[in-house]
């Protein structure tokens, strides 16, 4: 059975995200900023920064990517930027003073949510609210992990670890993707005319990154493992992450099965995962699959095993700055400070509402919550 349809984000403030952190402005050479955006996605605040300020995005450092339909709170560094504000359409800079090195992931000590569920019935309604008594989730990475697969479905990542770098070049630039803006479909529709001619794709396309790479390919026709390494540090990272969430939630997914009775399939981005139905899921560490594992247990022999890649293939030969994440990632995770309230909903006469605001660590997802009230549906 599949998550009942539930309206979310239909106007910004329906979808609400603050990021929470105890990183100070104690001085130094970092400048500190808050940024509120809305209806954007930070890529592209930190691209409209760029532009503004003239500064090169080397110099720019975040915690994560935030929502982009939704109003959302995070926090920027710039290395010497300016001690000043910046307003544009979509999205507010507010400078809060200096500091001694840049915001990184670690420096996210939770989000904090608050989310307006629209267009309930009451029976919906009252399944949801009777879930809110026992409100623990899966921790699985939901689809704003996996907003690089594009229309085939394969992985930038698994084609980088297999060392075809060819494919793994053309998913990154070329393949199309629901989020593409309009001058990213133009510009992979010409690199897909015209993939292998690199001088005609060059002389096509418009000054970019993009046209950088295909500018060392025309004199380096065929080096595409050195073009790869020539993609931004950022998205390189995000090609990872997502082939490495894909994986993991499948771990999670056989726990699931293997734990609970009557589990209850959910269809995420990244393919059907399995949700808690009678009977509890064990809370326990699951490791984040890479080769720097050394090891598989049972488990993850048997996903990867289905997959058809070996633990040793899961690691990047070049470039040497990129590379999987190493460590543990709880199986299940509960939202501290939940409080819920529902009413009629304004948008959908004759329908409920049902309004949550909670925190939950750094990488766990609101979604998933939201797929949790109503996988029974």
């Amino acid at each position: 059975m599949n998550t009942r349809v539930v309206k979310l984000k239909r106007q910004p403030e329906d979808f609400q995200v603050e990021e929470l952190t105890a990183f100070a402005a104690s001085g130094g050479p970092f400048a500190l900023y808050r940024l509120t955006k809305r209806s954007l996605g930070t890529p592209e605040a930190i691209d409209a920064i760029v532009r503004r300020w003239d500064i090169a995005r080397a110099r720019i450092s975040f915690g994560g990517l935030k929502d982009r339909h939704a109003l959302t709170t995070q926090h920027v560094t710039i290395d010497r930027g300016p001690r000043r504000a910046l307003r544009q359409s979509g999205f507010d800079l507010a400078y809060v003073g200096q500091a001694g090195r840049p915001f990184a992931p670690r420096d996210i000590s939770a989000n904090r949510f608050s989310i307006v569920m629209r267009d309930l019935s009451k029976e919906a309604l009252a399944r949801a609210e009777s879930a809110l008594a026992d409100p623990a989730i899966p921790n699985y990475f939901d689809d704003q992990r996996f907003g690089s697969l594009g229309e085939s479905g394969e992985y930038i990542g698994r084609a980088w670890c297999e060392e075809r770098y060819e494919r793994a070049l053309w998913l990154a630039l070329a393949e199309p993707n629901e989020h593409d803006r309009p001058d990213d479909r133009e510009r992979k529709r010409i690199l897909r005319e015209k993939w292998g001619d690199w001088p005609a794709c060059k002389a096509a396309l418009d000054r970019s990154h993009v046209r950088s790479i295909v500018s060392f390919l025309a004199d380096r026709p065929g080096d595409f493992k050195g073009a790869l390494g020539r993609t931004r540090k950022e998205m390189r990272s995000l090609w990872l992450a997502a082939f490495q969430s894909f994986l993991w939630n499948r771990l999670l997914s056989d726990l699931v099965r293997e734990s609970c009775r009557d589990a209850v399939p959910v269809e995420l981005k990244s393919g059907t995962v399995l949700f808690p139905g009678s009977g509890g899921l064990p809370e326990i560490a699951l490791p984040l699959p890479s080769a720097r594992l050394k090891t598989a247990d049972a488990r993850l022999e048997r996903v990867l095993a289905a997959e058809g890649i070996a633990l040793r293939q899961l690691r990047i030969q070049h470039p040497k700055d990129s590379f999987f994440s190493k460590g543990e990632r709880a199986s299940l995770v509960r939202p501290a400070g939940l409080t819920h309230a529902s009413g009629a909903d304004e948008l959908y006469p004759g329908r409920r509402k049902l309004s949550l605001r909670f925190d939950l660590p750094r990488g766990s997802y609101a979604t998933i919550l939201v797929k949790r009230l109503t996988a029974n549906g």
